[in-house]
């Protein structure tokens, strides 16, 4: 396993992360141990999970329960701001729900602190100086380590950056947004934005909800229990999000690339994911020890320059004449090692 710096911090994290969204919802608790112990043993010492996650709550729980001992071996990744119930104050980001939301969030892991606390989603009703102050307060009391954000876009990730520097106050270190081979749309503002400011990026939905795997096909029924089948019981909308006739044609180009350079879809989808400067770990969930295995065999692989500029050709926005590159040019796999 490989490890990276975590933004400007002296954090080091495994390239290959564990999501853990599917603990207490679709994981029991023996399956979360199974799934946890294999993570621990291919050396991922980053499991990201969340308050809200496994019915507000099981997934905090059940990762916790999961780790025992090796806890104090790991960094744990939790999140607060999305809804955890009724009434203005189960939510967002004012000073008053973070100190209660980071208590239930510690109860429920059976630890004393939290190695990164993010945001979960920008909060419109609170200043970003009263949730930076809260912040602040959790890493000066030892609750907190570090903290970091998700879902955030480019100029609040600058916003929240500038308002630390002005107060002096801790800022964030990571940015956890969706990004994948086919999702690349943070690349036009979010992207160039951490680069500037030092902060990593860590994707979730790598693998577009499995669409990466290669376990689907196009103008087939999805199988029962897979993520298609449920995202299809949500309606059209969100299931275009991840299952869409575009994404399936370039889903089909990637192939024919898988097949020239000799390798699988999912070795592409992490390899290059790893190979982009600004991230330090990628957030893939596993619901069985196999997956786990099979994510980090995937994230040694590394993309020569041809491939990239194959895949720019299928992936890179729309938006923009050409995709986002660091400057200075970084070879393909690089990063803070």
């Amino acid at each position: 396993m490989k490890y990276r710096k975590l933004g400007n911090s002296g954090l080091d994290v495994s390239v290959v992360g564990l999501g853990c969204n599917n603990f207490g919802m679709i994981c029991s608790l023996d399956q979360t141990k199974r799934v946890v112990q294999k993570a621990l043993n291919l050396g991922i010492n980053l499991f990201d999970t969340a308050d809200v996650y496994g019915n507000r709550g099981n997934s905090e729980l059940y990762l916790g329960k999961a780790l025992g001992k090796a806890r104090k071996d790991v960094l744990i990744a939790t999140k607060f701001a999305v809804a955890m119930g009724d009434g203005p104050h189960m939510r967002g980001g004012s000073r008053r729900y973070i100190m209660q939301a980071v208590e239930d969030s510690l109860k429920r892991l059976g630890t004393d602190y939290i190695d990164l606390y993010q945001m979960h989603a920008p909060d419109p009703n609170t200043p970003i100086d009263e949730t930076l102050r809260a912040l602040d307060d959790l890493i000066y009391h030892g609750k907190v380590r570090y903290i970091g954000c998700s879902n955030f876009r480019g100029w609040q990730l600058v916003e929240a950056k500038w308002t630390s520097e002005a107060s002096q106050l801790n800022t964030f270190i990571s940015a956890q947004n969706r990004y994948s081979i086919l999702s690349r749309d943070l690349e036009i503002e979010l992207v160039p934005a951490a680069e500037k400011l030092g902060v990593s990026i860590l994707p979730y939905f790598p693998l577009e909800s499995g669409l990466l795997t290669g376990k689907y096909t196009h103008h087939h029924k999805p199988t029962k229990g897979t993520r298609w089948e449920v995202w299809g019981k949500r309606g059209p909308q969100v299931t275009n999000a991840f299952f869409s006739d575009a994404k399936f044609k370039k889903v089909e180009k990637l192939r024919a690339l898988c097949d020239k350079y000799e390798h699988s879809l999912l070795d592409l989808a992490f390899g290059w994911l790893i190979g982009q400067p600004t991230v330090a770990s990628v957030i893939a969930g596993a619901t069985k020890p196999k997956q786990v295995e099979q994510n980090v065999n995937a994230g040694n692989y590394s993309l020569s320059f041809d491939e990239i500029a194959e895949v720019d050709k299928i992936t890179a926005p729309q938006d923009h004449l050409e995709p986002y590159r660091a400057d200075p040019p970084v070879r393909p796999g690089a990063g803070k090692l």
